[in-house]
């Protein structure tokens, strides 16, 4: 075959460094390894990116695909914080980014008739890594129920609820559980979310709320107190956003801390 021209490789003279470059919103199967042992089946959404010096005109996109099917489908920690580093060294570059977007699905039983439903959450990993350090940011989003203190303080009849959504983002020690994340928000909304609720289950989780009204403020504080307790992490990050019920509008609140160095 007559040699072919590495468009790439040639010099660029407009000095302009390239922050990231590499491939976006690729769609690929992962099998990960949950708290009981089990492998869980899911499609990922995959960006993987590199710096770009200003004098190089471009980078080798297929060098990024190359190296996420060469880890295969399981996916565990040591998998996903290996591959920036494999981005570094096939593409010479100084910094490099991986991020998995995924499903993440648990058998919920719920409260009282124990009637099984799945419930989807969002993960996120993302990994940013140069020759001498790794970051890694385990992400869940979880969704929630809230009932507003305030409407149940000034009403004679009822309280107005919403569901929310909870960004809950942590570095760690050690490895976490995904499960574990998750217990820990909804642990600090009014009540938890199900997929199945007969006529028993929604009485059940519509006094449990009543009788756990949190602002978004709250919702937030309590996550934040929950994992600074937390053994194993040590920097997290907090957003959740109630999509209210009686308002054209949301209500929002945040909270980052570092615990432990």
């Amino acid at each position: 075959m007559a040699d072919l021209t590495d468009t790439q490789s040639e010099q660029d003279h407009r000095q302009v460094a390239i922050d990231r470059v590499g491939v976006r919103s690729l769609r690929f199967p992962m099998r990960i390894r949950d708290r009981d042992g089990q492998e869980q089946h899911t499609v990922a959404l995959v960006s993987l990116a590199v710096d770009l010096p200003h004098h190089h005109k471009g980078t080798h996109m297929s060098r990024f695909v190359e190296v996420l099917h060469a880890h295969g489908q399981v996916m565990d920690v040591q998998g996903i914080t290996g591959m920036p580093r494999e981005l570094l060294k096939k593409l010479n570059a100084k910094r490099a980014h991986v991020e998995f977007r995924f499903p993440w699905f648990r058998a919920k039983p719920a409260p009282v008739t124990k009637s099984i439903g799945l419930l989807d959450y969002g993960v996120i990993f993302d990994v940013n890594a140069t020759a001498e350090d790794i970051d890694f940011v385990v992400t869940v989003e979880v969704p929630v129920a809230t009932l507003c203190p305030c409407s149940k303080a000034i009403s004679d009849r009822g309280a107005h609820n919403q569901r929310g959504m909870v960004a809950f983002a942590v570095r760690f020690t050690q490895p976490v559980w995904i499960e574990e994340l998750i217990e820990l928000v909804e642990a600090s909304a009014s009540c938890q979310l199900y997929s199945v609720l007969k006529r028993p289950d929604e009485k059940f989780v519509t006094e449990a709320a009543y009788d756990n009204p949190v602002f978004v403020e709250d919702l937030v504080r309590n996550v934040a107190i929950r994992a600074a307790q937390h053994a194993h992490i040590k920097w997290f990050k907090v957003e959740a956003e109630n999509f209210e019920s009686i308002h054209n509008h949301n209500a929002y609140a945040t909270v980052e801390q570092t615990v432990r160095e």
